[in-house]
């Protein structure tokens, strides 16, 4: 692509992450999460969101000891459903993680951007079974207001008081936390906005874990991504937020840069709701790269999507081995053995896991590993994290509907390094 200048800039801008927040089953916070990532920690534990008495498998990851008053300060509390609390609070960790005042955001161009697969079905669920047994006049106002997902990225907006933003919430489902990235991405190398925070959010509710139970999808105890006794997935929940800025913003505040974004991809193709398809991942991986301007042999890293059902662990790895070719595949990760399957928040917490594997030198595992699926056949990192010195990674992330999403992160280096 070529540049042109604005100013003292060129463009398209570099951009980097210099904030996270992160919401989650195994550690709330971005130094709790980083140790829960070195330590191979699992959040499963008996569900609490709803009665699961009428269902043979009952585990999920739901995040614990969540106090949102800690990091929610000017919208009141019971106007958010989980999901937006999640938002709200990884957005005030990530502002906060990158050494930025209320003042100092609100001096800026902004972009907010939340992806999402439920918005506030946990709220919907709510009210479904108030409808039921007492009829649509005993829906509580305060719930009913705050469900739809535009409250997801508005409510980041009112509790920061930004006033020249855009705000978006994008429902592409599983992947959508890596396509909430890519938009902010694109607007901040392209001038449009000084700073972004960008990444996902959803909560365990019943409908979605309903669905994956009758796709006969979820794992009895723990999910086993790339195990030839895998038996699928377990619902999660949570939030992450990645601050972006251009790297000229960030060296001129002297902010701490935990990775910088190269590029992504993404397709959409529709073959089918439910089942992935190898050359559509195949191509948004081919399209990642290109826009990154890097090559398969360059990748020290991958974050799978990795559900830990048969059929996306094969397609999954099979569309990896299509663009790498016969060379030996880079350690390829399922952040999901941890954290289980958190929806429109997956990729944005994984991207969260990939910067901090790049700025602190390590591979976060694939846990619960027994037996690797010849089918699958990758170094999954089993078990224990692994020191390494990385330079680029790859986060992917695919959808019903084939919305597929893969991101591309590398280590910031100064000319002076």
């Amino acid at each position: 692509m070529d540049t042109t200048q604005r100013g003292s800039e060129e463009f398209p801008r570099r951009v980097v992450v210099t904030g996270l927040g992160v919401v989650t089953s195994i550690g709330i916070g971005i130094e709790t999460f980083t140790s829960g990532l070195r330590e191979g920690r699992s959040g499963v534990r008996p569900i609490t969101a709803f009665d699961t008495a009428a269902f043979a498998h009952r585990n999920a990851c739901e995040v614990v000891d969540f106090d949102p008053a800690r990091w929610i300060r000017r919208v009141p509390v019971e106007e958010l459903g989980r999901a937006g609390q999640f938002s709200v609070a990884a957005a005030r960790m990530a502002v906060e993680d990158a050494g930025l005042t209320d003042d100092q955001l609100q001096q800026y161009r902004a972009m907010v951007t939340v992806g999402t697969t439920d918005g506030e079905s946990r709220d919907l669920d709510g009210l479904a079974a108030l409808n039921l047994s007492d009829g649509p006049a005993s829906y509580p106002q305060s719930v009913a207001r705050r469900y739809p997902a535009s409250r997801l990225s508005t409510s980041i907006v009112r509790e920061l008081a930004l006033e020249d933003v855009e705000a978006v919430t994008i429902p592409t489902a599983c992947a959508a936390g890596n396509y909430a990235i890519g938009y902010g991405f694109d607007a901040l190398r392209s001038g449009d906005v000084d700073i972004a925070l960008c990444g996902g959010a959803d909560a365990v509710c019943r409908k979605t874990f309903l669905a994956f139970y009758r796709l006969g999808t979820i794992a009895p105890e723990a999910c086993q991504p790339f195990d030839v006794n895998r038996q699928g997935l377990l619902t999660g929940e949570g939030a992450s937020v990645l601050v972006l800025e251009s790297l000229e913003s960030a060296l001129a505040r002297g902010a701490r840069i935990y990775a910088e974004v190269l590029g992504y991809g993404l397709a959409c193709d529709a073959y089918h709701p439910v089942a992935p398809d190898r050359d559509s991942i195949a191509r948004t991986i081919d399209a990642a790269h290109r826009d990154a301007g890097v090559t398969p042999e360059q990748i020290d890293f991958i974050s799978a999507h990795g559900t830990g059902t048969k059929a996306n662990d094969i397609t999954e790895v099979a569309a990896i081995r299509q663009v790498f070719g016969d060379r030996e595949l880079p350690p390829t990760v399922s952040f999901k053995s941890m954290l289980g399957h958190s929806m429109g928040a997956a990729s944005a917490i994984a991207a969260a896991a990939c910067a901090v594997a790049l700025t602190d030198g390590f591979m976060p595992p694939t846990i619960n590993h027994e037996e690797m699926d010849p089918e699958c056949a990758v170094d999954c990192v089993p078990n224990q994290a692994r020191p390494a010195d990385l330079e680029i990674v790859q986060n992917n992330a695919l959808a019903f509907g084939g919305n597929n999403a893969v991101l591309i992160l590398g280590k910031y280096r100064s000319a002076a390094a």
